[in-house]
This record gives structure tokens, C-alpha cells and sequence, in this order.
């Protein structure tokens, strides 16, 4: 398998509306390992690694997030994978 990673930034209304579980799910339904986390400046921080393809689709679904969220902005970057083995909330 030729794995890739994300590392991705999401800005806006996006702590207390179910962004971590929502990512954590919709990461797992796309085959994808990794983590996310809240960050102290409100923004939510996500790591995931898998198939391009899979992190593709993912990257296009942190655009909109759950129905609750409010996405402004998103930055993502490719990093090496770190041979994660399953999907976490941190």
C-alpha cells in the first residue's frame, strides 16, 4: 500500500459541534488512520494517513464538516506517515 499523510488546520466554528467525532468517524469510514484534537486557539488539528485517494476525500469533507460546523478556512500540508494504526481523538 503507498500510504501519504495530511496534516490539516480547520478555522471556524469548529469546537462544540461534534468536529472531532464526526472526523474521527468519516476517517475510519475512508479506510484512514490518524488523530485530531482541539487546539487552544479554537481551531481543530487532524493528522491522517492512508491512500490518496481516501485523503483526497477526506481533505474535501474537513471543508464542510458536520452539519453543525462552520468551516472558514482549511490548511493542509503533506507530512511523512507515522505509521499510525487506527483513528483517534486526542
Amino acid at each position: 500500500m503507498n500510504e501519504e499523510a495530511l496534516h490539516i488546520i480547520v478555522h471556524g466554528r469548529v469546537q462544540g459541534v461534534f468536529f472531532r467525532a464526526s472526523t474521527q468517524e468519516r476517517g475510519r469510514d475512508l479506510g484512514l488512520c490518524g488523530w485530531v484534537r482541539n487546539r487552544v486557539d479554537g481551531t481543530v488539528e487532524i493528522h491522517a494517513e492512508g491512500e490518496k485517494q481516501s485523503l483526497d476525500r477526506f481533505a474535501q469533507w474537513c471543508r464542510q464538516g458536520p452539519p453543525a460546523a462552520r468551516v472558514e478556512q482549511l490548511e493542509t500540508k503533506t507530512v511523512p506517515p507515522e505509521g499510525m494504526s487506527s483513528f483517534k481523538i486526542m
